[in-house]
């Protein structure tokens, strides 16, 4: 029914006559059946075209154009009403704020000092502490002046290369010592070293000491103390920050416990990232001081953990330490992690390492990423970063410390990981501080069996009569798997996916040309291959080593047998140990076999190479074994981080679960030496390594029952 404009649209408008209506609009009122019916079809589209408006005007009886100017109108509401609760939600949402806001300005009034608990510093003693140091940064601005108008004259032109002071309110004050560069150090300038309170100099080569700005160096040193003050929060309590997993009884960080006191973004933004976070505690036969300076070293750090990191090395000294103690050093490096197979991607980090000495007898190294900018940068290294990770070293009185370690990082690695290894990557178990305490405990006990002249040594031949023979074989050994967990990262592979199975990866080729010490000249193919067995990874470990089931796998053996000449141990673990293996192979009678075998608590290792009789005996006399040229082959042994199974072989004495486990199998071949007529790489020489890993697989598989 239509309506007029005016009165109360009763039709009183008929009184009025025909003048009165006349240039007013005349406006609809629709009927509840006509509103409801509009408003049902609104719900379905809210944008009606022609033939739909005229279909909705034929069932109510209205117009076309009326139809078109509700659902302009309706739509009109429709925003109005939204965009009013949107105000009223930011409304609260601000008032919310401002409460925060208020509450925290209330708590800022009645901070405490962190170091003692105790009130904070007053106006008058904080000026006190401000003239104090302005007066102190003029004394060592003075002393400047003087060590750098000494040094213009010692060499006989002004020094223009010297960084200036750090400012009076800087982080720290402390200046290291500094000595004249000598021959030993890659300077120029002959003379006696003298103790300096300057930066270190080098008047000869300006664009070696260039390095970083002072901000950035500020910026780092104030990146690296928050850092180690977080870590030793984390390091020193259990809760509220540790909670115990339900899968593992392993030690997790307590997210919103943590999230409440270190508030910080995500480092990455996708989905598929996660946070890693571990803690675990162990006895380890090393001095603290001793651990100390093998982690400032990225060498020895490398030979700490072999099976771990596969690179490191120092960019850069920001600053050296305390002679003695090494507390407040801080350096620049850069890592790769591995788990060791050519299926998980390594974990590449540039970060801040700086240490502490807390204590008499206890020091604090801190692990922080750090955004290095560097050309040629991999990609990879932005899906890692690393969080404040690190340890705490207390020296104990028997010679050995106990090393308490938490690991805490940001990944972001699915599309990086194959199906095999997500379950083992992504619980912590493979990159986490369980995994490094163990090997850190392992080699600790390696090193002290190489220093005792004592060491537990089965020699059936008698041919390791010499301490420093048993030296020499044992560093062969560590050199051996060193070399051989540097390969399996495999750059640059090649895959053979016809030969992927559910629960096998297929074949992964490398390869390269060796010109390096200690390795064969020439062409090398790596080749790789991973699958997953249902066994316990003792079992399968225990199989691996034994050198009289090794007719069974071994291909190139032709079915004969292999003997142990000599073993010694490097633990305490019947598993830990470097053997001289002897096939039986006729054409190879002046052929052993080294074999290096470990166990950690991700898994068991096993780790071989044929070496000639004379090589050998110059490692059992003694002499320098470096040079000795190895090619590794083995297999990495690891549980497939499967709720119902363990992470690996022996983890600080447990083996845990019935479930399944990883096996890596991986060989190298020199296909052809630095003097052959041609040196291309063909596919029948990839072919027939394939055929060789494949085989060696498919042994396995039958002799442990596993090929149905």
């Amino acid at each position: 029914m239509e309506f007029q404009a005016g009165g109360n649209g009763s039709g009183g408008g008929d009184q009025d006559g025909p003048n009165s209506r006349k240039g007013r609009k005349v406006y609809n009122r629709h009927t509840p059946q006509q509103i409801q019916r509009l408003e049902s079809f609104f719900k379905d589209c809210p944008h009606p075209d022609e033939t739909q408006r005229r279909q909705l005007g034929r069932e109510l009886g209205l117009e076309s154009r009326q139809i078109k100017f509700w659902f302009q109108n309706k739509r009109t509401q429709t925003k109005t009403q939204h965009e009013r609760a949107d105000n009223g939600a930011l409304r609260q949402e601000n008032e919310r704020i401002q409460c925060e806001n208020l509450a925290i300005r209330e708590a800022l009034k009645n901070v405490i000092c962190p170091s003692c608990g105790g009130p904070p510093f007053g106006e008058e003693e904080r000026q006190r502490n401000i003239e104090k140091l302005q007066i102190e940064n003029a004394q060592l601005k003075e002393e400047h002046e003087k060590v750098t108008n000494l040094l213009a004259k010692y060499i006989g032109k002004p020094i223009t290369q010297i960084h200036s002071l750090p400012p009076a309110l800087g982080p720290s004050l402390d200046m290291p010592s500094a000595t004249f560069p000598s021959q030993e150090t890659g300077g120029g300038l002959p003379g006696p070293a003298l103790s300096l309170n300057l930066p270190p100099v080098d008047v000869c080569d300006p664009y070696q000491f260039k390095g970083f700005p002072d901000m950035e160096k500020t910026l780092m040193t104030e990146t690296a103390a928050a850092a180690m003050d977080e870590l030793m929060r984390l390091l020193r309590v259990n809760e509220p920050f540790w909670i115990r997993s339900v899968n593992n009884e392993k030690y997790v960080l307590q997210r919103d416990s943590y999230d409440r006191i270190f508030p910080k973004a995500n480092r990455f933004k996708t989905s598929s990232a996660r946070i890693e976070s571990s803690k675990e505690s162990s006895v380890v036969a090393m001095s603290g001081m001793q651990l100390v300076d093998m982690f400032l070293d990225p060498d020895k750090y490398m030979d700490l953990f072999p099976t771990i990191i596969t690179k490191a090395s120092t960019i850069q000294v920001l600053e050296t330490g305390l002679t003695g103690s090494r507390s407040g050093s801080l350096q620049l490096m850069y890592e790769q992690m591995h788990i060791l197979s050519p299926l998980v991607a390594p974990r590449e980090f540039y970060f801040l390492r700086y240490c502490q000495q807390v204590e008499i007898g206890m020091w604090v190294i801190v692990d922080v990423s750090y955004d290095y900018s560097k050309e040629g940068q991999p990609d990879s290294s932005f899906r890692f970063w690393k969080l404040p990770s690190g340890c705490m070293i207390e020296d104990l009185p028997d010679g050995c410390s106990k090393v308490t370690w938490a690991e805490h990082v940001e990944v972001d690695d699915k599309s990086l990981t194959h199906r095999l290894y997500r379950d083992l990557v992504s619980g912590s178990l493979a990159f986490g501080a369980e995994r490094i305490v163990g090997t850190l405990q392992r080699m600790c006990e390696r090193l002290t069996y190489l220093a005792n002249d004592n060491t537990p040594t089965r020699d059936l031949a008698g041919v390791i009569s010499l301490p420093e023979g048993r030296r020499s074989i044992m560093k062969l050994g560590h050199r051996m798997v060193k070399d051989f967990c540097g390969v399996l990262s495999m750059s640059g592979k090649l895959d053979f996916p016809q030969l992927s199975e559910v629960d096998n990866s297929g074949v992964r080729f490398s390869i390269r040309k060796s010109t390096e010490p200690g390795q064969p000249d020439g062409m090398i193919v790596s080749a790789a291959s991973s699958l997953w067995l249902p066994l316990q990874c003792q079992t399968v470990f225990d199989f691996i080593r034994d050198e009289k089931m090794r007719t069974q796998w071994d291909v190139l053996s032709n079915g004969n047998p292999v003997h142990e000449i000599a073993h010694i141990a490097t633990g305490i673990h019947p598993g830990n140990r470097t053997s001289i293996i002897q096939p039986f192979v006729p054409s190879e009678n002046n052929m052993l076999m080294l074999q290096e075998s470990c166990v950690e608590p991700l898994g068991g290792l096993v780790v071989y190479a044929p070496i000639d009789i004379p090589a050998i005996n110059t490692a059992i006399r003694g002499e320098e074994s470096g040079k000795i040229p190895i090619l590794p082959s083995g297999f990495i042994v690891s549980g497939d981080g499967r709720p119902d199974s363990g992470a690996g072989c022996a983890s600080h004495g447990n083996i845990m679960g019935s479930g399944g486990s990883l096996l890596t199998v991986a060989f190298q071949v020199l296909v052809c030496g630095p003097t052959a007529q041609n040196q291309q790489l063909n596919m029948e020489t990839v072919a027939t390594v394939n055929t060789l890993i494949s085989s060696t697989v498919q042994k396995i598989k039958i002799a442990l029952n596993c090929s149905g």
